[in-house]
């Protein structure tokens, strides 16, 4: 056991000694007291050479130890108020030169360096700087540097003095192909303000230190998103936006979420945790929420805004596009955004995801009320494909392009329009009559009648194969406008084909599987037939054989007057077609060369034959052109031009006349809009949807 003396005596000394350090701290911390003198006023520590600083900090080291010996004591009353002082002196000083250090180093970045930065620092992924693997020697001095600093051992002829290592620019660090550190403090001033933070957290003052250095930041992140151009807008003036304006920011703000998260406030969150290093976990932590909260709230604000926005199809890519991007982006957010005191703000990122998912699941819901609505009562000249047609599947073929995050909306909750209220009205109409409820909206499976298989399908699948049958309908509707039955079936062909081949030439036919093809393939061709009939039945009713001979065998006689009205039926039947199909029109060249061929395959070797057969009966009589008006080779010359947009018209007194202003007539066509456009083709938007 030691001897109570000797413990005495060694108090004793320790306390000597701590009066004598606070003596020696006193000198110096009273020469920089702002009442001492007007240089002490006017003039800053740390913008002076470097052992003024360092002697600084050793002062307050001095008054810190003091102060716990002489509590420990408990003795010397008179002295532990001195240290006392002489701490709130120091304290005040520090939390000055802290505040002075951070305005003078913290400037808003300018945006097309960061941009540039992050782009050349390779892809943007979601692992943590400090995780990142091929980290470089830079790194790893710099953290050792400010470890040592905070440990206060940092010799000063280690410390550059000159005004290059104190530059206000920031830099990038890259590491590999992941996320870019960006210092936007030299590494030298962040030293200077871990010392500082440290001698103010263990002197008490940890809530003015924090106090100081997030309000200092965040003020430079909130000037740094306005340089960016994000802007602080409230719901009403996003709701009151025209789509033009909005589609632009929205494309400019999944930019900028991503720049922000990924690079902006993951190296603030660096920055934060360096300067607070020395500190609790949680001081560093609740320093960031409280700086960084503000500003990542200003981000998601807008995409909350965008969700809650008045709903139309043309939003939903958009919607995606910003689902995708907070989708992509949580894994940074909750990894920069980490602990106790960032819970809510974590929370409300993840609420708002969920917002925009169902937004997009409720605006595809008004893409299929859209179509269903589209009452539109003007035909398309010429029985081509429908302005609504092409919007349609180019936007089924846009959304596929978000199949993988399209299926993941509709997987994790099954969605069905009838929820919304007032929505379940608008489905009666065209299908009162119960046709479309044999679609596979509310099945798993898509049945193929032919072979009696069954392809499973997603739910995504199932959605657009029930927006297909929504179209379908509407188009069989559209139909009814035209007064030749003919032209109806061709118009439903020319519709069903397109719809057909941007299924098999897209990503589409993966979501709605080969069986729909097939089936639809199938309809293509029996409204194909179904025109032949319609429209050639009666030119070739004209060239039977039947009623031609008086005996009623081949052998027999010819009825001449039979023959004649045969003849002036077929010529009057032909110029019905000629003067009704020239301006019909089938855009797929394909379709049109293999009906062309169909139809001149039933009607010119029939003509043909029929001319063999009877054609000398008619040369005999007089004016024999009144009955045999077309040779085959201008009948074939017609079938080769059907269904072009400038077609022949080969009429009774010219059959070499070509009348191109029936295929050019469109004045019937209803107007529409541009909503955008693909590689191929513009989508329209029918003005009435």
């Amino acid at each position: 056991m030691a001897d109570p003396g000797t413990e005495n005596g060694s108090d004793a000394l320790a306390r000597l000694a701590s009066v004598r350090g606070l003596n020696s701290a006193e000198d110096v911390v009273m020469q920089w007291d702002s009442n001492s003198s007007d240089h002490a006023r006017q003039s800053k520590i740390w913008e002076g050479l470097q052992h003024e600083s360092d002697a600084y900090l050793e002062a307050v080291d001095e008054i810190q130890t003091a102060l716990e010996s002489l509590t420990v004591g408990g003795n010397n009353q008179k002295e532990l108020t001195r240290a006392q002082n002489l701490c709130q002196l120091a304290m005040t000083r520090l939390e000055e030169e802290l505040r002075h250090l951070l305005l003078t180093c913290s400037e808003p970045i300018d945006p097309e360096w960061l941009v540039d930065n992050c782009s050349r620092a390779g892809s943007f992924n979601s692992r943590r700087l400090d995780d990142a693997e091929g980290g470089n020697d830079f790194d790893a001095d710099v953290n050792d540097d400010v470890d040592a600093g905070v440990d206060g051992e940092v010799d000063a002829a280690e410390r550059p003095d000159d005004e290059e290592q104190r530059e206000d620019k920031p830099f990038s660090r890259p590491v590999g192909n992941v996320n870019p550190v960006l210092d936007f403090i030299p590494p030298a001033t962040v030293l200077d303000l871990t010392n500082i933070v440290k001698r103010m957290i263990i002197g008490g003052y940890e809530r003015e230190c924090v106090q100081v250095y997030a309000s200092i930041r965040k003020n430079v992140l909130e000037e740094t998103l306005t340089l960016l151009g994000v802007e602080k807008l409230s719901i009403d003036e996003v709701g009151r936006m025209k789509w033009e304006d909005l589609e632009v920011k929205i494309s400019k703000w999944n930019q900028r979420m991503k720049v922000c998260v990924r690079a902006l406030l993951a190296s603030e969150k660096h920055l934060c945790e360096s300067v607070f290093a020395n500190a609790p976990v949680s001081v560093a932590c609740s320093c960031f929420n409280e700086l960084g909260k503000g500003p990542m709230m200003q981000l998601l604000s807008f995409g909350e805004a965008v969700a809650i926005s008045r709903r139309s199809p043309e939003k939903l890519f958009k919607i995606l596009d910003m689902y995708e991007t907070i989708r992509d982006l949580l894994p940074d957010i909750k990894d920069t955004f980490c602990g106790e005191a960032c819970a809510p703000l974590r929370a409300d990122v993840e609420a708002i995801l969920a917002r925009l998912g169902e937004c997009a699941k409720r605006t595809f819901g008004e893409f299929e009320i859209a179509i269903q609505r589209d009452g539109s009562r003007i035909p398309v000249p010429g029985g081509g494909v429908h302005p609504l047609t092409k919007y349609v599947m180019n936007y089924i073929k846009f959304m596929c392009d978000y199949s993988d995050t399209m299926k993941l909306l509709f997987d994790e909750k099954e969605y069905d329009l009838d929820d919304e209220g007032g929505n379940e009205s608008s489905r009666e109409g065209s299908f009162r009559d119960g046709s479309l409820r044999d679609s596979p909206r509310y099945s798993s499976r898509s049945n193929d009648g032919e072979r009696g298989g069954s392809t499973e399908l997603s739910t995504l699948g199932t959605q657009t194969i029930w927006v297909t049958k929504v179209l379908l309908s509407n188009l069989e509707e559209k139909s009814k406008l035209y007064r030749d039955l003919s032209l109806t079936y061709l118009f439903l062909m020319n519709n069903i084909h397109y719809i057909v081949q941007k299924v098999k030439t897209t990503e589409v036919r993966a979501v709605v599987g080969d069986d729909w093809v097939r089936k639809n393939t199938s309809q293509v061709r029996q409204y194909a037939s179904s025109y032949q009939r319609a429209a050639w039945g009666k030119i070739l009713s004209c060239l039977r054989d039947e009623g031609i001979h008086t005996g009623g065998g081949f052998s027999s006689g010819v009825s001449k007057p039979v023959l004649k009205e045969r003849f002036k039926s077929f010529n009057a039947a032909f110029e019905e077609v000629q003067k009704a199909q020239t301006s019909w029109v089938i855009q797929d060249d394909q379709l049109r060369d293999e009906l062309r061929i169909a139809i001149s395959d039933k009607i010119l070797p029939a003509y043909r034959s029929f001319l063999g057969r009877y054609g000398h009966y008619m040369e005999t009589q007089r004016h024999p052109e009144r009955y045999i008006k077309y040779t085959s080779e201008h009948v074939e010359e017609f079938l080769n031009n059907l269904f072009e947009i400038h077609s022949p018209s080969l009429s009774s007194r010219d059959l070499r006349r070509r009348s191109s202003h029936h295929g050019s007539s469109h004045h019937g066509e209803a107007s529409g809009r541009t909503l955008c456009s693909s590689s191929d083709e513009a989508i329209i938007m029918y003005s009435a949807v």
